[in-house]
């Protein structure tokens, strides 16, 4: 098989490659496109040591399963460790919340993660590091350092992660500065958010009463 167009670009930055994929032409041809550089035209660059790779999809309408198509082809090629895939045209499900943009790795002390929507961060955040977004974080991880949440004045914004022990959590313009006990917690997951003003923290299980709408895997 033969590929000549150019609906998947690969890109080479400081610390992986970028996939920047063309939003307007037919899925299949994109499909088969990036299977064939894959094997044939950029093997050299995909073979070797551990390679961190951001996904950019565009706005194309695509679909979970077009989606995971596309990531299950990536994960073919062991070398290839997917850390971040951003989906803006990503279908919405039957209820119509917002989509949530996934993030793989770990921020580092020193190290500022910043995202516009809701985020979902499958690592850990270290003491030092930070993550600052508009809309929600889930953290499946660790979270030692300092998330901000709803950065753009959202009140109704969530942070929750599989181990509560910040340094400092941020909801809109109310900060909460953990007390010392943060490390003896218990290892559920928990979220915090606000109510009347003040940042409460409850065990995962019970997002659905501050949040209906809230579905911590929309978009993953």
């Amino acid at each position: 098989m033969t590929v000549k167009s150019n609906h998947v670009t690969i890109k080479g930055i400081k610390d992986g490659l970028v996939f920047l994929f063309d939003d307007q032409c037919d899925f299949s041809e994109l499909l088969n496109e990036l299977r064939y550089k894959l094997e044939h035209s950029h093997q050299n660059i995909l073979t070797g040591p551990i390679v961190h790779v951001d996904v950019k999809m565009g706005m194309r309408n695509i679909s979970e399963e077009q989606k995971t198509l596309i990531l299950d082809t990536l994960k073919q090629k062991g070398n290839l460790l997917i850390r971040s895939v951003e989906t803006p045209g990503l279908v919405q499900d039957d209820q119509g919340g917002p989509a949530i943009r996934t993030v793989c790795g770990m921020v580092r002390s020193g190290q500022i993660l910043r995202h516009e929507g809701n985020l979902l961060f499958m690592g850990d955040v270290n003491p030092g590091g930070q993550i600052i977004c508009t809309g929600d974080v889930i953290v499946i991880g660790a979270l030692r350092g300092m998330v901000h949440a709803g950065s753009d004045g959202n009140e109704k914004a969530v942070i929750a992660a599989s181990f509560l022990a910040p340094t400092q959590l941020r909801i809109a313009e109310v900060i909460s500065r953990p007390p010392d006990e943060w490390e003896n917690r218990e290892t559920s997951m928990e979220f915090a958010f606000l109510q009347e003003g003040s940042m409460q923290i409850d065990k995962i299980n019970h997002v659905g009463k501050v949040r209906p709408d809230f579905n911590v895997f929309k978009g993953v």
